[in-house]
């Protein structure tokens, strides 16, 4: 055994500890209530037919029906009648738990269009961010003006502080401003990204400074640098910090919850995770686990893809 044993010891626990939520969260959104409870069922559970007794419940009948569809069942009294309804219901509202626990994160909380809020707000920040973040970062990596050290010792002392020390500041200003429930109050306070800054400007000191005098030479403006010449070069450093971003603002609970308290129209993804909270018997831990799985599996598919040149723009930015 080699000296380093206890490096690969030390990742095949940060490897454990990450994954294993993400396992349960899987294999949950497959089993049925019963195998959650038991802790029973393997990976993908057993996939038994089971009963939605909220969809049971629905078809129960009342007395005013029963008395209506009476003719079509001669000789049964009121109770027998039910008891056909019932295990009518039940035969109807029998499926396999994968599919319960999936067709009801779509059914019980319109989560296309939580989905679709999410897609509006983390898109619209990164985009704005980028904004701002590109010529901020270039005039801090390679324009000479007095006070420059100073605004960049600025930048790095607003990356230590918290987003929850801002954030009653920040609703107390947007509520005077009546933009509470709103996609402005869900998008405005982070257009501007400290750490945005930080990563483009650690990226751009490694750009040559023979490429922006040559820029400069064919009668560029600084702003056309910026865009032109700057920004294709770089596309791996953007897509590092569009990983960070996106992955930030799509998974952000703490600051939707604030903001948006009464229009459920403005529900992010996490925020729809709430519809299923109230159930205590546990019967929508597996619906709950199935739109966790669908919610993240995009932040997935997107790092798997982007993930080469995310550890280049990473490289690339001087973070190691």
């Amino acid at each position: 055994m080699t000296r380093d044993w206890w490096k690969h010891l030390v990742l095949i626990l940060g490897a454990i500890i990450v994954l294993a939520p993400f396992y349960m969260m899987v294999s949950y959104s497959f089993k049925s209530p019963g195998e959650i409870d038991r802790g029973e069922g393997g990976f993908f559970g057993r996939q038994e037919l089971m009963v939605d007794e909220r969809c049971v419940a629905l078809r129960d009948p009342n007395r005013d029906e029963i008395a209506a569809i009476a003719p079509k069942y001669p000789g049964l009294s009121d109770n027998d009648i039910r008891a056909v309804i019932i295990a009518e219901a039940e035969a109807a509202c029998s499926m396999r738990p994968v599919a319960f626990n999936y067709s009801k994160a779509f059914t019980e909380a319109p989560l296309l269009r939580y989905l679709t809020n999410g897609v509006i707000v983390t898109v619209s920040i990164f985009l704005i961010q980028v904004a701002v973040a590109l010529p901020a970062a270039y005039a801090l990596a390679k324009l000479k003006f007095w006070g420059r050290e100073a605004v960049f010792g600025l930048v790095l002392f607003c990356l230590l502080i918290p987003v929850h020390a801002i954030a009653l500041p920040l609703y107390i200003m947007l509520a005077k401003l009546g933009l509470t429930n709103t996609y402005a109050a869900l998008v405005v306070p982070w257009t501007i990204s400290v750490f945005g800054i930080f990563l483009m400007r650690q990226f751009f000191m490694t750009v040559p400074d023979d490429l922006i005098d040559a820029a400069r030479m064919d009668g560029m403006s600084e702003f056309a640098i910026v865009w032109r010449v700057m920004l294709p070069t770089a596309i791996p450093a953007l897509l590092a910090f569009a990983i960070f971003s996106i992955v930030a603002h799509w998974n952000d609970y703490f600051w939707p919850r604030i903001v948006v308290t009464g229009n459920r129209d403005l529900f992010t993804p996490p925020l729809g995770l709430r519809e299923f909270k109230g159930d205590g018997d546990g019967s929508f831990f597996g619906p709950m686990m199935a739109t966790a799985t669908v919610i993240v599996t995009p932040l997935i598919v997107a790092f798997l893809i982007a993930q080469r040149r995310f550890i280049e723009g990473i490289t690339l930015s001087g973070m190691k």
